[in-house]
């Protein structure tokens, strides 16, 4: 290689290097001078706050609330009204007589000016459940009805649809600490009440979202034989019933088993009553209510259950393993209402179940109309009316509701979560005025100190049997919820 060559080589490794060099050192300083990329900065949503509820029972409103001014009705209002979502059971139908009454009713025939259910929201209310058995008091056309007042009126309805799907379907409230989906069903109910599906050749059916159960009566093979035979000769035929009752179908008739109107009898050692829901219902409430659960923060299933399991103060088998498969589904408070009284509270797996919360408002005796129905059994003349139906059935206010004081005692029971748990639940008693004139009596006000111990103390004693603890303290139920 000649000295040119090796000149020309030396140079042209330094060059190589020396750019080597500079582009390592570009890249340093560019990497120096880049500017960082935006970190994601923490979105400026409130930190969990508390969510209460207001949950009660029967709302058979008849008469216009707004007029009134007593104290104990206006803090009643202002407890209501200060909840996050507010609950009640509407046991009443809003038309102007434009459907024709059934032919079966709840008993009853109900209905109610539509303007009552703006009553409604300006006591408080945001949510209502319509399934119960007065659903078909005016047929379907009535239930349509009823359902657009309720949604023109800003309320929250489910259990009614027009379809079995529509019917079971869970409907949300928007509130500002959360949302609130409603889950309704009842038990009792007249048949031709129950919502059905299609199968594409017929059209469904509206009507509620029904909860059947079966019941089982066991007896000794003596009565069992005396039984059978006295229906026989009676001419009773042994099949299936109706409503909620019996929806499992009819047993077969042997020796030793048969179905009387729905009502299951089986030979065994002793005498027993029991009650199961039918899976078929539990299971597809179940799907609604774990689909709510994904799509709401909080979810009440509500059930309308005239049954008991014994005596009225006593629900029947079949609706506690009914509540307790709502919660193990995801709902945050199960309720029922029908008997028109107290029944217990049970807290299962740190959720509320009130197996019945009683009346919040019972105007049943002020009704405008009834149908010859209501008065062809009492023998009444053409141009009686409902002062003289309810003289009639109650014997001038001796018999049935007005006489009984239970009817007329209830609480406003508000369960407080935080974080998806449970913290508090308090039990507001009220009085709906047991004893006073029929057009005064069935609307509620806060429970004056006396009768409202002694409201708490019933609903301790039916609580017993769940373990429930209810502490009375100023004025108020405090129910000790277990610790988490």
């Amino acid at each position: 290689m000649t000295r040119r060559s090796r000149t020309r080589l030396f140079f042209a490794v330094v060059g190589v290097a020396a750019l080597a060099m500079w582009q390592s050192a570009s890249a340093r300083d560019a990497g120096a001078q880049a500017p960082q990329a935006p970190q994601p900065q923490p979105h400026p949503w409130p930190a969990p706050r508390p969510m209460t509820l207001a949950i009660t029972g029967d709302s058979i409103i008849v008469q216009a609330l707004s007029p009134h001014k007593e104290p104990e009705f206006l803090r009643l209002m202002d407890l209501v009204r200060g909840a996050d979502a507010a609950f009640t059971n509407l046991e009443m139908l809003f038309h102007d007589y434009e459907p024709y009454p059934s032919t079966q009713s709840g008993g009853t025939y109900m209905r109610a000016d539509p303007a009552l259910a703006k009553e409604l929201v300006w006591a408080g209310f945001d949510l209502v459940a319509q399934a119960n058995n007065h659903t078909n008091d005016y047929g379907v056309e009535g239930s349509q009805l009823t359902d657009k007042h309720v949604r023109a009126a800003g309320l929250v309805g489910a259990g009614f649809g027009n379809s079995l799907r529509e019917a079971r379907e869970a409907r949300f409230y928007e509130s500002d600490k959360g949302r609130v989906a409603l889950v309704a069903v009842a038990s009792s109910f007249p048949d031709p009440s129950r919502a059905g599906d299609s199968w594409g050749d017929t059209k469904a059916r509206p009507g509620l979202a029904p909860l059947r159960f079966g019941t089982t009566n066991v007896i000794t093979k003596p009565q069992f034989d005396a039984l059978q035979a006295a229906l026989k000769g009676a001419g009773v035929n042994l099949g299936g019933g109706g409503g909620g009752e019996g929806g499992g179908g009819a047993a077969a008739n042997t020796a030793t088993e048969m179905t009387v109107l729905g009502r299951r009898f089986v030979v065994g050692d002793k005498a027993e009553t029991r009650t199961e829901p039918l899976e078929e219902d539990v299971a597809a409430m179940a799907a609604v209510v774990g689909n709510a659960d994904r799509q709401a923060d909080y979810v009440i299933v509500s059930s309308h259950t005239h049954e008991n399991g014994g005596n009225r103060y006593v629900p029947p088998q079949f609706f506690v393993t009914f509540a307790h498969a709502m919660v193990d589904a995801g709902a945050d408070v199960v309720t029922a209402s029908g008997p028109h009284v107290l029944r217990g509270i049970e807290i299962y797996k740190g959720r509320p179940i009130f197996y019945s919360l009683g009346d919040f408002i019972f105007q049943n005796e002020t009704l405008l109309r009834q149908p010859p129905e209501n008065y062809e059994p009492f023998g009444m003349a053409r141009n009686s009316g409902v002062g003289d139906f309810n003289d009639q059935r109650t014997q001038n206010g001796k018999v049935g509701f007005p006489s009984d004081p239970y009817i007329f005692e209830s609480v406003v029971a508000m369960p407080t979560f935080l974080s998806g748990r449970m913290i508090e639940l308090t039990l507001h008693p009220i009085s709906l005025g047991f004893g006073q004139p029929r057009s005064q009596r069935g609307r509620p006000i806060l429970a004056a100190p006396q009768l409202g111990q002694k409201i708490i103390d019933d609903l301790r004693k039916f609580s017993a049997t769940w373990g429930t603890k209810i502490e009375y303290r100023d004025g108020v139920g405090i129910v000790s919820l277990p610790a988490s």
